[in-house]
């Protein structure tokens, strides 16, 4: 599946991908579904602070995740298709 890389948001270098498969099994199968393409980095960072805000729950810190993925696409979404997307 090819995704649309045109984005405002910030890009990073891409990590090695011996980073990838050190993450946890949750956290890469989240990562391949995912609509924007995260950094290992950012979603270590992530994941790591999701987890320790709810006691190592991994469904909740997926939850969170998801929060702050569809923050991310709801701030770019005017940019790349104006304000009135999606429209009624």
């Amino acid at each position: 599946m090819r995704r649309n890389t045109n984005s405002s948001l910030r890009r990073r270098r891409a990590a090695p991908m011996h980073r990838f498969d050190s993450l946890p099994p949750e956290l890469r199968c989240w990562l391949r579904k995912a609509a924007l393409c995260w950094s290992v980095r950012s979603a270590e960072r992530v994941w790591a602070k999701a987890l320790a805000r709810h006691g190592g729950d991994i469904e909740a810190a997926l939850h969170r995740l998801d929060e702050i993925e569809r923050r991310l696409l709801e701030k770019d979404a005017p940019r790349q298709w104006g304000h009135g997307y999606p429209g009624p």
